[in-house]
């Protein structure tokens, strides 16, 4: 029973997606053998026969044979003509290959279970063009960093433990228990990414703009702030907002950089404290920080007093986004080293960051709300298209296991700025 109970969990991950990691690939494997009894040669049976890929994800128009101009300027009733025949002819031709190997790797029958899905997904006039829309995002747009990002305007955070979480009368569940993590060394923005950066990278990279970025990667109030493609001009030093996850992963790529891990974010907004509730102590002080509506709007970056590393705005002013998924248990599952929630390891999130649907970290609170949430440990989460006039980020740079200059960097297509 336990098989057939494995096996369901594949189907229906495959149905969900065509394709999986090799970290994935070997999670699944993991599971198979803990908590199934599976052999670890069994697990890997089923999945290899799944017809999941490993790795790059499939293109299901050029597994069909076809190219992306072959369906636009057409007919609803020609491209579907189209699809039916190439998948029809190739189909056929796998039935008549009988069981010979593929030189991909893959059985005759699992190929067919690949073409089947591409004819599918493909058929389906939505679905069709929300694949269109990832697959321009991903198709020709990988780059990859040589050299370190400009370090100006960042502060260096030494390798070592702190205390991580809160256990005061205002924390929540989710803050629960203090625990000691240890995080390698980083460097992390002073300020939040501002309106004339991010402007910066929306010109080299039209692809985010309003007028172009996919549903898929935000919602309706995406850069809403702004005046068409332009922030105001009296606003370039204030913190971009109404940015989505997705766009904060692709202008930290663009500058050679990521977002922080929570653990990394809030190591750094401690400033070397342990255990208060504010970067500058335990006492709320609207003269340290921009919240509680006591300005009415957003503030120009820098515009108060930086904590112990010479960090600004890292309470009020605008959330912040992180690299992880929420958990609401996250203190008790996580690695006490290095801690990354949502994946097995930062390089995945890196790399696959388009891919994402779990709903993202975000922290430090912001001008819009009292100050028993713009405490340090307080958690919040959205989802990664989630915009809104109260979230902006900041981005880090870590050792070499952690940045992105030796990844690729997808969706974007241009050289790197020293903007920071």
């Amino acid at each position: 029973m336990s098989r057939e109970e494995f096996l369901e969990i594949i189907n229906a991950l495959r149905t969900a997606s065509s394709s999986i990691s090799d970290e994935q690939r070997k999670g699944f494997i993991r599971l198979g053998v803990q908590q199934y009894g599976l052999s670890a040669d069994e697990a890997t049976e089923i999945i290899n026969a799944s017809g999941l890929t490993i790795g790059e994800q499939v293109n299901y128009i050029e597994t069909l044979g076809l190219s992306i101009t072959d369906l636009e300027n057409r007919s609803e009733s020609d491209i579907v003509n189209l699809i039916e025949a190439a998948h029809k002819q190739l189909y056929s031709l796998s039935l008549k290959a009988g069981g010979r190997p593929r030189v991909d790797g893959r059985t005759e029958e699992q190929w067919r279970t690949v073409l089947n899905q591409a004819r599918d997904t493909l058929l389906e006039p939505k679905n069709r063009q929300t694949y269109l829309s990832t697959l321009r995002y991903k198709k020709g747009h990988i780059h990859k960093v040589e050299n370190p990002p400009n370090l100006d305007n960042m502060a260096l955070i030494t390798t070592g433990e702190f205390e991580m979480g809160g256990n005061d009368e205002e924390a929540f569940g989710d803050e629960h228990p203090i625990h000691t993590v240890f995080l390698d060394a980083f460097y992390i923005d002073k300020y939040p990414v501002t309106n004339a950066q991010y402007k910066l990278f929306v010109d080299d990279n039209p692809q985010w703009s309003i007028d172009n970025i996919p549903d898929k990667y935000c919602d309706v109030d995406y850069l809403r702030h702004w005046q068409g493609n332009t922030y105001k001009n009296t606003e370039a030093d204030y913190p971009v907002i109404n940015v989505s996850w997705f766009a904060a992963m692709a202008y930290a790529q663009w500058v050679g950089k990521r977002l922080p891990t929570e653990a990394e974010w809030e190591k750094a907004a401690r400033g070397g404290l342990s255990g208060n509730k504010f970067p500058w102590g335990d006492v709320a002080d609207p003269s340290k920080a921009n919240y509680d509506w006591n300005m009415g709007g957003t503030t120009q970056v820098g515009e108060y007093p930086p904590n112990g590393y010479d960090l600004y705005d890292m309470c009020g002013n605008v959330w912040e986004w992180c690299l992880d998924a929420y958990h609401k248990d996250t203190a008790m599952s996580a690695s006490p080293q290095n801690p990354i929630s949502g994946a097995n390891s930062i390089e995945w999130i890196v790399h696959h960051y388009l891919d994402v649907e779990s709903n993202r970290v975000l922290r430090g609170g912001s001008w819009r709300i009292p100050a028993w949430l713009v405490r340090i440990a307080n958690r919040n989460a959205e989802f990664p298209t989630f915009c809104m006039n109260v979230i902006g980020f900041r981005c880090v740079w870590g050792n070499p296991a952690y940045n992105t200059s030796q990844t690729q960097s997808i969706g974007i297509q241009s050289s790197v700025p020293n903007t920071n």
